[in-house]
C-alpha cells in the first residue's frame, strides 16, 4: 500500500512539476522553471554564458540570487557579440569590475513586471514609459503589437525576443542587445 502510495504521489507531483513549467518558455534549449532563480536558470541557458560569466566577475550573483523581486532583461552571447571586438574580454577583467557592474544593472529593474504589466504601464503614459534601473540607467519602453522594445541612454533600440520567463525571484525578458548607460 505504502508503495503505490508513494509512486501515486510521485507521479502527481511530477505531472504538477511539468505543468507549473508548461507556461515557461525554453530559453537557450533550456527549460526555465519558475520555482528557480534568475541566476539558477540562467546557467543552463545556452544562449546566456556571457552574462553568466559577466554577472559572476562583476560579483552580482548573490544579488540575483535574493529574494527579489527583480525584472531582468538578459542580453544573449549573440547580443555581447555585437559589442565592439575585445569589448567582453576586457569587461571581464577584475580591473574593470565596478564598470560591468554598473552596465549589467541597466538590465535589472527592483520589481517583477510581466509583459501585460509593461504594456499597460506604456499605455498609461501615453506609448512610452520610463523604466529605472538599479544601474541608474533610464530605459524608455515602448510596443508594437506583442513585441516589447526598449530604448537606452544611447539612444539604441532593444528587442525583447522571449518575454515573461517567470523566476522564483521575478521575471526575465530575453533581449537581443546589451543595455549601455549614457557615455560619459
Amino acid at each position: 500500500m505504502f508503495k503505490q502510495t508513494f509512486f501515486a504521489a510521485a507521479a502527481a507531483f511530477g505531472l504538477t512539476a511539468t505543468l507549473a513549467n508548461a507556461e515557461n518558455p525554453m530559453v537557450g534549449g533550456a527549460p526555465m522553471f519558475a520555482n528557480k532563480t534568475i541566476v539558477e536558470n540562467a546557467v543552463n541557458s545556452a544562449d546566456h554564458e556571457t552574462l553568466v560569466a559577466a554577472v559572476k566577475a562583476a560579483g552580482l550573483a548573490d544579488v540575483l540570487n535574493s529574494e527579489g523581486p527583480f525584472t531582468v532583461f538578459a542580453p544573449t552571447d549573440a547580443a555581447f557579440g555585437m559589442l565592439k571586438d575585445g569589448t567582453v574580454e576586457a569587461l571581464l577583467k577584475p580591473e574593470h569590475k565596478e564598470q560591468l557592474a554598473n552596465i549589467l544593472k541597466c538590465h535589472v529593474v527592483g520589481t517583477e513586471a510581466m509583459s501585460m504589466a509593461i504594456k499597460g504601464m506604456i499605455d498609461d503614459d501615453g506609448g512610452m514609459h520610463p523604466v529605472p534601473t538599479l544601474g541608474s540607467c533610464t530605459l524608455q519602453a515602448t510596443y508594437e503589437g506583442d513585441k516589447i522594445m526598449l530604448e537606452d541612454e544611447r539612444g539604441r533600440t532593444i528587442n525583447v525576443t522571449i518575454a515573461d520567463v517567470d523566476q522564483s525571484n521575478g521575471v526575465i525578458h530575453v533581449v537581443d542587445r546589451v543595455i549601455l548607460p549614457p557615455q560619459s
